[in-house]
């Protein structure tokens, strides 16, 4: 190990340290802001590590949490500590990863620009991220899943993968498919090069056939999974999450939505919608564009194997686009860091082609020539002024989308899209139900949103959209009528009439044209809470069952 740092340039370990720095400060400087979705899993690593098995509601094993690895790590952790500080255990593995993350950005970017000041930008600017900080807070598996992701990629690009390499890219990838299944969209293009790559290498001809195949990388993959998939089909009866499927028929989601959404995100990485005026978003999004493909004519020449990495953005939000499901905050921050890196070399590509064209007075090649012609040696005063111009704004951009004194929760420092007000409601009616009303495990309470209400109240719970109580499947899909405009779900009223649980937690939208417009709904419960809200609806309610 000390002969391993020895070889490392003492620059670099100390960038790298600067790197770790600025992540741990800030993810650790919001402290938890937990997204609902996270106290999902919480739940199951709290009941595993209590003795109930991989179950959210004791005695019924459905798997609805995407991220089986983050949901043991998160038990095996508590375990260890004695404790049950979940929110914080991921903010800790998330620090890690993304640091990880960062790091790996670097080297990729040194790699392709042979510059070490330069390549700190990706990785900085993952460090500050909006997306990465909100989601790294807010308990989510996303920074561990994109770590995998990064970590497999730089074995591949870095170096020509030998037969150890071959093997930990195979486990990396099988660790991000473990964290979340859409992992499986980084995973394709990865295998696919490998392969590509293997096989071309295998000339002559006459190579044996299966020595012309990457099979390390492939055996490893499927024997790192082979035990979760053996367990979870016996246990589950599925090693895949009822949420895939369980979200698909629940919401109700216009034509084009997902598309849209990708677009917003992908011309404003860096949340530039809160420093520029809106009628500059446009050219923005054509300047992206153009950095974009730079970066893939340029990568193309200098280091095709970073291909697949900086097309995956594309990928995903074509595949995303197409199944066009309700797209969570955190399903757009998977693509991100390959993005960042894809505008930086964009940047790179152009500032250096120009910088080469002017000295041999060549003005009017194309962007596949800027790609194709020899670079001259990185020259600081050169490249700086602009390239770091540009990337103070990107900076810029990402800070000013924190805000110092949030509206909600803890009064520190964070991103302003680390928006939980309503988990804190959630948490206020959760507690609640526990202390006033008397809620015990052996209490059915049906929720619209279960994490945040089934973590802090422990009953026993009906989930309406199906994440974990796979019997309510029959009731979807549900009539467009009963869902108010504007929204994307409403609870089916026959669900609850039918399973009759004692309290109800839901969204004024949720049951607006639905529930409340019920006589039997209407006769068998009361409303004792409403807290006023200005998102889904006009409110928060918890309905109680009447006798």
């Amino acid at each position: 190990m000390i002969r391993l740092f020895a070889s490392i340039p003492r620059r670099w370990l100390l960038l790298a340290l600067l790197l770790i720095l600025v992540t741990t400060v800030a993810r650790a400087l919001p402290g938890p802001r937990t997204i609902d979705d996270a106290f999902i899993t919480f739940r199951y690593s709290r009941n595993i590590v209590e003795g109930q098995g991989f179950v959210y509601n004791a005695g019924v094993p459905s798997l609805g949490t995407t991220t089986p690895l983050f949901t043991l790590l998160m038990a095996l952790i508590s375990a260890l500590t004695g404790q049950q500080d979940f929110q914080w255990y991921a903010i800790i593995v998330s620090i890690l990863a993304d640091s990880t993350t960062a790091i790996l950005l670097f080297l990729l970017a040194r790699r392709l620009t042979a510059h070490d000041w330069l390549a700190l930008i990706p990785g900085l600017l993952w460090a500050l991220s909006p997306y990465s900080v909100t989601f790294a807070v807010g308990g989510m598996e996303t920074s561990l899943n994109i770590c995998w992701m990064l970590a497999a990629f730089s074995l591949f690009v870095l170096q020509p993968p030998s037969p150890r390499r071959q093997m930990l890219i195979g486990l990396f990838a099988a660790l991000g498919f473990l964290t979340r299944i859409d992992s499986a969209l980084w995973i394709g293009p990865l295998f696919l090069a490998h392969f590509i790559e293997s096989w071309l290498a295998g000339r002559p001809a006459a190579a044996p056939f299966l020595r012309r195949l990457p099979l390390r990388t492939w055996i490893t993959f499927v024997v790192a999974l082979l035990p979760w998939f053996a367990f979870s089909a016996v246990y589950f009866g599925s090693p895949f999450p009822r949420s895939l499927s369980a979200k698909t028929v629940a919401y109700n989601m216009p034509p084009g939505s997902a598309f849209i959404k990708f677009i917003q995100t992908y011309t404003t990485p860096f949340v530039e919608n809160l420093t520029l005026p809106s009628a500059l978003l446009g050219l923005l999004a054509i300047i992206y564009l153009v950095l974009t493909l730079t970066a893939l004519l340029f990568t193309a020449r200098r280091l095709p194997r970073l291909l697949p990495f900086l097309l995956y953005p594309w990928l995903y939000m074509i595949v995303f686009s197409v199944a066009n499901p309700l797209i969570f905050r955190w399903y757009v921050a998977p693509p991100l860091p390959a993005f960042t890196l894809g505008l930086f070399i964009g940047l790179f590509a152009l500032v250096t082609g120009l910088s080469a064209r002017r000295q041999s007075g060549l003005m009017s090649a194309n962007l596949e020539q800027f790609a194709a012609r020899p670079l001259p040696a990185p020259s600081a005063s050169r490249l700086l002024p602009i390239i770091g111009l540009v990337a103070l704004f990107w900076g810029f951009a990402a800070l000013n989308a924190w805000t110092l004194h949030p509206d909600h929760g803890a009064d520190r420092p964070a991103p302003q899209m680390a928006w939980h007000q309503i988990e804190l409601y959630y948490q206020d009616i959760a507690t609640q139900l526990r202390d006033e009303y008397d809620v015990t495990p052996a209490t059915l309470v049906a929720s619209g949103d279960i994490g945040v209400v089934g973590y802090f109240s422990r009953a026993t719970i009906l989930d309406t959209v199906g994440l974990v109580t796979p019997t309510v499947s029959h009731y979807y899909p549900i009539p467009a009528s009963i869902i108010p405009e504007g929204q994307n779900y409403a609870i089916p009223p026959q669900l609850i009439l039918d399973y009759d649980p004692a309290f109800l937690v839901a969204m004024e939208s949720m049951v607006r044209l639905g529930l409340e417009q019920s006589p039997e709904f209407k006769a068998e419960y009361r409303l004792v809470r409403d807290i006023p809200t200005d998102f889904y609806g006009k409110g928060m309610y918890l309905y109680q069952r009447q006798g």
